[in-house]
């Protein structure tokens, strides 16, 4: 069996930048309010001509280029969302042809948030067992298109973007040591879409603090690790103090986590590797670390990896 683990990474944020004072003009809401409860001060809404399959294809460029890897060289294209251009065809599938990669095959998975994480979960199967090599995960979302901006319990919250990540055969010490997937789908209705994006606001944090910190703990101790052995924690950006929740339960510093929510807002699928680019290039991840990712959402579902950083 082989280690399956990152090459390369890439995002796409582009669009209208937009501040808590904004929503204080249509909505009984203000920035302290907004940040003191989320963490949130901004986030940037995609603009009206791009859709989700434009954010995922840019992010796509730049995660192969940051991996080396040609797109006719990709094997699978896995894309997370839950706000695809279309019921079919596929993100994964406008983006295979866009990217030219006429080898791959393609498929979206849906399982809100913690989407990201089974797509690496997926992809380091088929790597693992030698079926495929190169394998391109991709979330990306337009959650905006389905925010209801007159309601104050969710349009502060949610922001549009993609990330991806290339994922290939790495060294035996390195890449994905182990993983978690759950659901429960009794919570099924606290986060739910009809006409708009609903939730019930208390019931998920209530489920997202507990089971963020467990998640964290569990695939440390999958990997046969300890929570000293953690460097670094990547969770899904919902909301600060959630994050925090699960920072504790793995006994990090602050500067140990990764914080990108005040920034872009909750961007679904794609806030884990939205957050994993940032800090790349802030430096706060290093070859060797031991790096923990975490996300949760509608299902309700969650899932965590522990991954040993480099090839």
């Amino acid at each position: 069996m082989r280690q399956a683990g990152i090459w390369g990474v890439g995002r796409y944020v582009d669009g209208k930048v937009v501040t808590n004072k904004e929503f204080e003009k249509t909505l009984d809401t203000n920035d302290e309010w907004i940040r003191t409860r989320t963490g949130i001060e901004q986030r940037v809404f995609a603009h009206e001509d791009i859709n989700t399959s434009d954010m995922a294809y840019y992010a796509a460029l730049e995660a192969l280029e940051n991996a080396e890897v040609k797109a006719e060289d990709l094997d699978m294209i896995l894309v997370a969302t839950v706000t695809p251009d279309y019921p079919f065809p596929s993100v994964s599938s406008l983006i295979q042809h866009r990217l030219g990669a006429t080898k791959a095959g393609a498929m979206d998975l849906s399982a809100a948030c913690a989407g990201f994480i089974y797509g690496i979960a997926t992809a380091a199967q088929f790597i693992a067992t030698g079926a495929h090599k190169n394998v391109l995960i991709i979330g990306a979302e337009k959650l905006t298109q389905w925010t209801d901006m007159d309601d104050r319990n969710t349009a502060v919250l949610f922001g549009d973007g993609a990330g991806a990540v290339v994922m290939g055969p790495v060294s035996q010490d390195k890449g994905l040591l182990a993983h978690e997937l759950g659901s429960d789908g009794e919570g099924a209705m606290h986060i739910k879409k009809e006409e708009f994006v609903e939730m019930n606001g208390r019931e998920v944090f209530k489920f997202a603090v507990r089971q963020m910190g467990e998640t964290c703990v569990n695939v440390v101790e999958k990997a046969g690790l300890s929570k000293k052995d953690v460097d670094f924690l990547v969770p899904h950006q919902a909301n600060i103090r959630i994050m925090e929740a699960a920072r504790e339960r793995l006994e990090l510093p602050k500067e140990k986590m990764a914080v990108t929510v005040a920034k872009y807002g909750n961007t679904s699928s794609s806030s884990i590797p939205i957050a994993l680019v940032e800090e790349l290039k802030n430096g706060k991840i290093k070859d060797g670390d031991l790096v923990v990712m975490v996300g949760f959402g509608s299902g309700l579902v969650w899932g965590g990896a522990a991954l040993r950083w480099g090839r």
